[in-house]
């Protein structure tokens, strides 16, 4: 046997020594050897076996390494049964700890997860359009969230914003809760307002004359609990106090975007304890931005800065697809709705609608569509069998789903139980 031989023979029986430990008597330690020595360095692994309540429990842990010739396996077995005395003295400082909290601070400031979402799970409100709170995936607009409706000009933004108010309005029947519009553009249609159908009676209006004055009632209504959506119409036409006084007082600041970024922090809070449904309608404008040294593109932006694209739980962008005739004569407007922003179901979904001028949203072909595709309506050729009646084309059907406003309702409502799981509320 050569002197290497020897020398690894001895560095062995040293390891088995001096890695023996007497002083726990409680633990035995089977070690299994391979005497090929292949390298200069072996992993050592291990696996605990730990007793509680007489069932027995492995766990791998980490290797580590080690620089010998032997490569060690090492078991521990180790009968230490877990005291139920401390973890009951853990229970009792966490709740003795969260009383304080809730002393000191609000109830609802400490909260369990399963709790706090079941405090959270807010019902929705439908946009008056099945084929967007499809697009939407909870069906419809959360209540107790900031959403913004942005777009080109004369894209229907306001039309779907008073659709909204409309469907609030038919949930809160019973309650008599009542909604806001902050009319900042002056552009508020009585008669558009009377045809889509909202209850002009249970509806405040009101007209701010600054950005802090407007603002500032968003946050008292907010608070005040009693409002179920206000609309702000628009971001972009909220103008400073101090440019009310002096146009050319801060030119060249964007204090519009200042005012906002402060105003939605405080509103965001008042939110937290309410379940008002904000909608702040925006519109668009082009910056002009290099790219690659000399070329220049022009850049799709809101107004407002960018306080309300992180504090908008949902963000929708309304763009025109053309116009909608009849016998040669324009009768509404094809509008896309994209999806921009989702915090609560995928986002970047699209709804096509048609709008009527002076009427609103066409219910009437998507609801067809729909009740097609699910079996609500039996469609055979050019045939649709509807509660025991025929019609013999699409324009029939149509005609009559727009003179029975009864039947319209019904099919929506059995749609609805098939599109979305929670109901709404």
């Amino acid at each position: 046997m050569n002197l290497v031989s020897r020398q690894q023979q001895a560095l062995t029986i040293l390891f088995l020594l001096f890695s023996y430990s007497p002083t726990d008597p409680c633990s035995l330690r089977v070690r299994f050897f391979r005497s090929s020595f292949i390298s200069s360095t072996f992993r050592v692994s291990s696996a605990i076996v730990s007793q509680s309540k007489n069932s027995y429990v492995w766990r791998r842990t980490q290797s580590t390494y080690a620089s010998s010739p032997v490569e060690v396996s090492e078991y521990t077995y180790d009968d230490h049964i877990p005291d139920d005395t401390k973890t009951t003295e853990k229970d009792t400082a966490l709740r003795l700890a969260l009383s304080n909290l809730s002393g000191e601070f609000c109830k609802e400031s400490m909260l369990s997860l399963q709790r706090f979402f079941g405090a959270r799970r807010a019902s929705v409100i439908s946009t008056g359009s099945l084929k967007l709170d499809q697009a939407l995936g909870i069906g419809g607009l959360p209540k107790g969230r900031m959403v913004e409706i942005y777009g080109q000009e004369a894209s229907g933004k306001t039309t779907l914003a008073l659709h909204v108010i409309k469907e609030a309005q038919k949930l809160g029947a019973q309650s008599r809760r009542y909604c806001a519009y902050l009319d900042v553009e002056n552009a508020m249609c009585p008669s558009l307002v009377e045809a889509i159908g909202v209850d002009t009676d249970n509806l405040l209006i009101s007209q701010p004359d600054s950005a802090e004055n407007l603002l500032s009632v968003v946050d008292t209504l907010t608070k005040s609990g009693s409002i179920s959506v206000i609309v702000v119409d628009s971001v972009a036409a909220l103008v400073p106090q101090c440019e009310v006084d002096d146009f050319e007082y801060g030119s060249n600041r964007d204090l519009q975007s200042i005012i906002m970024t402060k105003a939605l922090r405080k509103i965001h809070y008042s939110q937290c304890n309410s379940n008002t449904l904000i909608i702040f309608i925006n519109q668009v404008r082009k910056s002009l931005k290099l790219v690659e040294g000399s070329v220049v593109r022009a850049e799709e932006v809101t107004c407002g800065g960018n306080a309300l694209k992180f504090y908008a739980a949902i963000r929708m962008r309304i763009s025109r697809k053309g116009l909608v005739k009849a016998e040669d004569k324009a009768t509404g407007l094809g509008i896309c709705v994209q999806v921009v922003k989702n915090k609560l179901a995928p986002s970047m979904a699209k709804a096509e609608l048609s709008i009527r001028f002076g009427k609103g949203i066409c219910r009437e072909p998507e609801a067809l569509e729909l009740a097609c595709e699910h079996g609500v309506i039996v469609k055979d050729g050019d045939r649709y069998y509807i509660g025991g009646k025929i019609m013999h084309s699409r324009e029939e059907i149509l005609r009559y789903l727009s003179e029975n406003d009864g039947a319209l309702d019904d099919i929506i409502r059995t749609l609805r139980c098939h599109l979305f799981e929670r109901q709404m509320g």
